[in-house]
């Protein structure tokens, strides 16, 4: 059960569903930042593959919920789905992903640790394998963005869903509609 009472039966609304609901005044800035990173057309990087640099850093941040549902975001949106998701999880390093998509999930690897550890040369690297201005900038913000929103999920004491298929219905919602539509 969450450390306040969100007003809500958190079977039905959880992670930061219950928070969202509780504070609806935070929730639409909240919801229009996920909306702009992740969901709004991009010039060069995926839905899929915004949702994989969430998930990534929402695993490094052990954050159950987070990483869950961006886990399953992420794979509604790839082409090898949550076999390539669990891969990245487990071994960025032989995950079969694009050289440049590794080197910016390192750069949010980084951001997830201190933002003081993004390096020059971890930047130059992710340039060295074709990744624009843009895409650093947006992988650093995702990656930022990603730890508020893992602590506001688990500083709250929020609860996981319990059912799996919470987080591909959610997925699917999200796919479609985008991050502006109701839980």
């Amino acid at each position: 059960m969450a450390h306040i009472d969100l007003g809500v039966d958190e079977n039905r609304f959880p992670g930061i569903n219950g928070p969202m609901r509780f504070r609806p005044e935070t929730a639409g800035p909240l919801n229009a930042l996920a909306e702009a990173l992740l969901h709004a057309p991009h010039p060069t990087l995926s839905a899929g593959e915004r949702e994989l640099i969430a998930a990534y850093v929402s695993g490094l941040n052990e954050c159950v919920f987070c990483c869950s549902s961006h886990s399953a975001f992420a794979a509604a949106q790839l082409d090898a789905g949550m076999p390539l998701v669990q891969q990245v999880r487990a071994d960025l390093d032989a995950a079969d992903i694009s050289a440049k998509l590794r080197a910016l999930l390192r750069i949010a690897a980084a951001v997830q640790q201190d933002g003081r550890k993004v390096t020059t040369a971890l930047v130059d690297a992710a340039r060295a394998e074709g990744a624009t201005d843009l895409e650093v900038h947006d992988t650093v913000l995702i990656a930022a963005a990603f730890c508020m929103y893992n602590r506001y999920v688990d500083g709250l004491g929020t609860l996981p869903a319990a059912d799996p298929a919470v987080y591909e219905q959610s997925a699917q919602r999200i796919k479609e509609h985008g991050y502006g539509a109701p839980a």
